[in-house]
């Protein structure tokens, strides 16, 4: 092997893992955020657990946040609970970082 070659998987490790953290951040950041709308809806125990892993399964719907962002917004509404695409957006930051906070803390 030469240096080069050890330099090549050496890049190909950390981009994989790069990746694998992103995707766990943000499968429990979607999780979080669901937790926090079943919390306003009402939801408590194995119900808010069962929404929050709908929520998460919704993100691998379309590419991006849009499909947890819509439907967030549309459970809430039928919930009685409306909350406008920018509350969420703003909610989803906020726990990106918690959830990142979190996943961290478990690697170590």
């Amino acid at each position: 092997m030469t240096t080069f070659d050890d330099r090549e998987k050496a890049f190909e490790a950390k981009y994989e893992h790069d990746e694998e953290l992103k995707f766990k951040v943000n499968s429990r950041r979607n999780k979080l955020l669901g937790l926090w709308a079943a919390s306003l809806m009402g939801k408590t125990g194995a119900d808010a657990e069962a929404y929050a892993k709908d929520v998460v399964m919704a993100d691998f719907e379309k590419p991006g946040d849009s499909d947890v962002v819509h439907k967030l917004m549309t459970d809430l509404a039928a919930a009685g609970k409306p909350a406008d695409e920018h509350a969420i957006r703003k909610e989803s930051h906020r726990l990106a970082d918690e959830a990142r906070q979190q996943i961290m803390t478990e690697v170590r």
